[in-house]
């Protein structure tokens, strides 16, 4: 049989898109999952990334239930192709990616990130890092054979895992940063169900920090560092005020975001974190989505600063075209925490290499040590920024085309005004790069879009001050809510 990746997703109900293949768990079957991964791999092929001389492809995952089954899909149509697929077991997304860019070889993570545990996803990665939205638009058009065959036997394994990418990715950390430069700051890890939760406590443990593992589950928890669940505020203040933390760290399910908060158990932004990262990282280039806060630019501290759409391949080609453009320190973040770098960065007299695609550790390895660098607590650096407070939320279970209806009712600016001008006033601009991002005379702004990897509506705002933020968002959803009927 052959089919084509873009009848694909419209038969099997598993969208491809800007974070790979996302899709219910039980439509994710191994027919499925085994003819994405033989379509990514063809296009490397027609591309020149891949030739049939038994090159290896890394394959990981999360800790979802229906991770490994799908991850032994992914390998057997590695191997079925001619490749060598090594399994790197269940690691950090930039874990996978690293070790892929290190090694020359494309590598695939099998994550629905924090989605919830009926749904998992494929994301791919070239030999180079992310794939782009080229990449995408080529991979879909591969028309890939199948025989249906292989799968009315018994199920798929995985070969033996191999520990290589695990451990090169502790030891970016450990190799680039002094033993002691943590000594004396004490860390929360809150655990739940992240993948990288061990390595969390051995990265930062072995640099010297004092470090207590929090909220371990065996249970898949979705933790969206960008919608931050409401009892996820509450343990963090509650943990910081029992134990007397510096800091408490966490992560989405594969990662690769971070949860990054203050002496006071309160939770920053994601972009808040990335200004503050590339300010220690001293970055001379910042690419980030138009979403993200504008205290950015208001902080005068990046000579190049680049808005993209949302999606982390639209910064990393922004990130590219900037270090084409010759700049020397470039960076991107995005607005749930990803933090992506494009240039080799010196640290204590060494080099950390550049690693394009979102991670987790290294803004909040260089937030604790700004506020080393500075002697200020943690609060006091985002205190010390412009004050421009942003929230998010979202609807979830929201089809992508109902999502198209609300943003196509807006297409006039009057409609946008009857519809928001008595909470937020007149419109000063508007800006369709990504969705629809509204700024009122005031300043405030409302952006709404479609989700990429998943059926929700998002919704972001920013004011002036976190009270205002919050009473926005509040307005916003429940405005929303009722177009949705």
């Amino acid at each position: 049989m052959n089919i084509k990746i873009n009848d694909l997703m419209q038969q099997s109900g598993v969208k491809f898109g800007t974070s790979g293949a996302r899709g219910l768990a039980v439509e994710m079957t191994d027919q499925v999952c085994y003819t994405y991964a033989k379509g990514f791999f063809q296009y490397l092929e027609v591309s020149g990334e891949l030739k049939k001389n038994g090159e290896s492809v890394a394959i990981a995952g999360d800790l979802r239930p229906s991770t490994a089954r799908i991850m032994a899909a992914v390998a057997k149509a590695a191997s079925d192709m001619g490749y060598i697929p090594i399994n790197c077991g269940f690691i950090p997304s930039p874990a996978v990616a690293l070790y892929g860019i290190t090694n020359a070889c494309p590598s695939v993570m099998v994550t629905g990130s924090h989605i919830p545990a009926d749904r998992n996803g494929i994301k791919f990665n070239k030999c180079s890092g992310e794939i782009l939205k080229y990449d995408e638009e080529q991979i879909r058009e591969q028309i890939v054979e199948v025989d249906e065959s292989i799968f009315s036997g018994a199920e798929f394994l995985l070969p033996e895992e191999n520990i290589d990418a695990r451990i090169e990715y502790v030891r970016r950390y450990l190799r680039a940063f002094p033993a002691d430069c943590l000594q004396g700051k004490k860390i929360g890890i809150y655990q739940h169900s992240a993948v990288g939760r061990d390595v969390l406590i051995e990265i930062f443990s072995g640099l010297g920090a004092d470090v207590t593992p929090l909220g371990f589950s065996n249970i898949f928890v979705p933790v969206d560092t960008e919608a931050i669940r409401d009892e996820d505020y509450e343990l963090a203040k509650q943990w910081s005020a029992e134990n007397g933390f510096d800091v408490i760290i966490s992560t989405d399910g594969d990662s690769d975001r971070p949860l990054i908060s203050d002496e006071n158990g309160v939770w920053l932004r994601g972009d808040v974190a990335g200004i503050l990262a590339a300010k220690y990282l001293g970055a001379d280039s910042v690419s980030t989505p138009v979403s993200c806060n504008t205290a950015l630019e208001k902080t005068g501290w990046f000579s190049d600063i680049r808005r993209t759409m949302i999606g982390s391949p639209f910064v990393v080609a922004s990130m590219i075209e900037a270090s084409y453009a010759g700049k020397k320190g470039v960076v991107g973040y995005e607005a749930n925490g990803g933090f992506l770098t494009n240039s080799d960065f010196p640290v204590f007299g060494k080099e950390l290499r550049a690693l394009p695609t979102r991670d987790a550790v290294l803004p909040v390895l260089a937030i604790i040590l700004l506020s080393i660098k500075e002697r200020k607590p943690i609060s006091a650096l985002v205190a010390g920024l412009p004050q421009r407070f942003t929230a998010s939320d979202r609807i979830q279970d929201f089809p992508t085309e109902e999502s198209a209806k609300i943003l196509e009712g807006f297409k006039e600016t009057s409609a946008i005004e009857a519809a928001f001008g008595e909470a937020f006033g007149k419109i000063e601009s508007i800006d369709r790069t990504d969705g629809l991002r509204v700024t009122f005379q005031s300043s405030e702004v409302l952006h709404m879009r479609p989700s990429g990897n998943a059926p929700e509506f998002r919704c972001y705002n920013e004011a002036g001050s976190e009270d205002r933020v919050i009473e926005m968002q509040k307005i916003s959803m429940g405005i929303l809510l009722n177009l949705k009927g």
